[in-house]
């Protein structure tokens, strides 16, 4: 469960720098979501909306790591299918994107399956 919750923080942490990044103008708009993003309007709601998501992602993976009692352990593990199902379903849509999404964002979302898919299949035990 460790290596899952450290490769979770990793993921999160990446999502939330790319988005500084995006907003910052270090990347360009042309090179994230398929090139469609025409101006800085049309970008800083998704962005934000990302960033609010990893943040919340940051906090579910600590509460994860932290919940000794086993109390929600069930809630914990559809959440943890359903962050898998998400990040797969953005993993094959950055395949489908500019080559920049393919190369770095397919990879820090498969980050994500990842460390999801090992603590659902963990969290059932």
């Amino acid at each position: 469960m460790k290596s899952a919750v450290s490769i979770g923080i990793i993921f999160y942490s990446l999502t939330i720098l790319l988005h500084f990044l995006i907003l910052s103008g270090i990347i360009p708009l042309t090179w994230v979501n398929g090139g469609r993003s025409e101006s800085f309007a049309t970008q800083l709601p998704i962005s934000i909306i990302n960033i609010f998501i990893s943040i919340i992602g940051v906090v579910f993976t600590l509460f994860v790591s932290r919940n000794k009692l086993k109390k929600y352990q069930r809630g914990i593990t559809i959440v943890c299918w359903l962050f898998v199902v998400l990040w797969s379903v953005g993993f094959v849509q950055q395949l489908l994107g500019t080559p920049f999404e393919k190369m770095l964002c397919s990879f820090i979302l498969l980050l994500g399956v990842i460390s999801n898919l090992i603590m659902a299949i963990e969290n059932r035990k």
